[in-house]
């Protein structure tokens, strides 16, 4: 695998929007390379007989299982309600009906 040239740093940096002096065009062209190289000895391992996975180690589900349970009526709901109309539940008006948004 060929290395990263200072101009494909400065590329990627032009790219990204980042300002890097001369000096951080060497020391990142340097770094990326190992990282370049790096990634480029994963993509080399032989891995037919090995099964895809998302998680180093196996994972199982936690979460119980789903119970359907009766809920509230509206009156039992609306029952500790300081005040309550056709059903729903009565708040002050915070904001007049002539206020333009």
């Amino acid at each position: 695998m060929a290395a990263i040239s200072r101009e494909e740093v400065a590329h990627l940096a032009r790219l990204s929007r980042l300002a890097v002096t001369e000096e951080e065009l060497d020391t990142f062209a340097g770094q990326l390379d190992v990282i370049l190289q790096a990634v480029a000895q994963v993509g080399e391992v032989t891995a037919a007989d090995i099964p895809p996975t998302s998680h180093s180690v196996p994972l199982t589900n936690v979460l119980r299982d789903d119970v359907v349970v009766p809920g509230l009526t509206p009156q039992e709901a609306l029952s500790g309600a300081p005040d309550a109309e056709e059903q729903r539940f009565r708040v002050p008006r915070i904001l007049d009906e002539d206020v333009a948004s």
